[in-house]
């Protein structure tokens, strides 16, 4: 079927890892004639497609994917490039008259392409300084003085995640402000539909306990082991993906294969209540249940929730 209704401007599907959004995205990108924007930090990287979930050619439906596979894996990850990106394919499909259909779990990549958001130089001085401390008293040393300075930034990250606190300290010697103060609002650049994917919690981990199993029987393994020949070790974001950190481990001797794929369901269940968490505290996104129960009528309640915005 094809819709006959205009499409908004911008649709977003969101949610969860494992929850079913590239499946719903295509189809939505199908009936409207749409085209698929990524917004999975992870797929940006050219090879990592087993351990992403990355959809064959096959699974696309005929569908263009823009912004898959344009980064090394040696490449760091910037929002503000993916902003800049990502921007420039929805503006070329606005122009084109093409509904740009954003699908992907990575929060702040997200709102990066469709709110109004403003990111802080870098100060390579200052960015050295931290992390030569990093490198010398470790990531916890660096969040307490975080937590200090910023409580709510210290809440939101993770102690073992050197990168961002180290971003996150920058951006407060840089600005004078809180890095929680350089956060996004809620003020869309778009005219913007966004559609959550909701699976209850039971459910969701079930799938990806599933995903996980299929990604090793898939061949993630050596899809890591040949992307460490490329570099991914020193990757510093491509090399902390799900998946592929433990395996790297892995391959390391640092333990075995069956404790770095119960590893990688253990982070990946905690990651997806990240998503969650993070999705659900913007008010915009219209939640439907992508729940095997309903999963015949995801597409269909999808469709007439864009053109109900539409002709609100």
């Amino acid at each position: 079927m094809r819709s006959s209704a205009p499409a908004p401007r911008v649709i977003t599907v969101v949610g969860p890892t494992a929850a079913g959004k590239s499946d719903l995205g295509v189809f939505l990108a199908q009936q409207l004639d749409g085209e698929v924007v990524n917004a999975d930090s992870m797929q940006l990287y050219r090879g990592m497609d087993i351990g992403t979930a990355k959809l064959t050619l096959a699974e696309r439906g005929s569908v263009p994917h823009h912004l898959l596979d344009i980064w090394d894996v040696t490449e760091t990850a910037s929002v503000a490039e993916y902003q800049r990106l990502a921007r420039a394919e929805i503006d070329r499909l606005l122009a084109a008259g093409r509904t740009p259909v954003l699908v992907g779990g990575s929060g702040l990549y997200v709102k990066g392409a469709i709110d109004a958001l403003e990111f802080p130089g870098t100060d390579p001085g200052v960015r050295a300084a931290l992390e030569a401390e990093l490198a010398e008293h470790g990531s916890g040393a660096l969040h307490a003085r975080l937590a200090a300075a910023d409580p709510e930034a210290g809440r939101a990250i993770l102690p073992g995640n050197g990168r961002r606190i180290v971003r996150a300290l920058e951006v407060i010697e840089i600005t004078g402000k809180p890095f929680t103060a350089n956060l996004p609002g809620n003020d869309a650049v778009y005219d913007t539909v966004q559609i959550g994917v909701d699976v209850a919690r039971p459910e969701l981990d079930e799938r990806i306990a599933l995903r996980v199993d299929r990604m090793w029987a898939a061949g993630l393994v050596d899809e890591v082991r040949a992307l460490e020949a490329q570099g991914l070790r020193e990757g510093r974001t491509a090399s902390r993906a799900l998946g592929y950190q433990q395996v790297l481990t892995a391959l390391a001797q640092e333990c075995t294969e069956d404790e770095a794929r119960a590893e990688t369901v253990r982070a990946t269940k905690r990651f997806a209540r990240r998503q969650d968490s993070w999705f659900r505290r913007d008010p915009r996104v219209h939640w439907l249940s992508g729940g095997a129960e309903h999963r015949g009528e995801l597409p269909g309640q999808a469709l007439a929730l864009v053109e109900r915005a539409v002709t609100a």
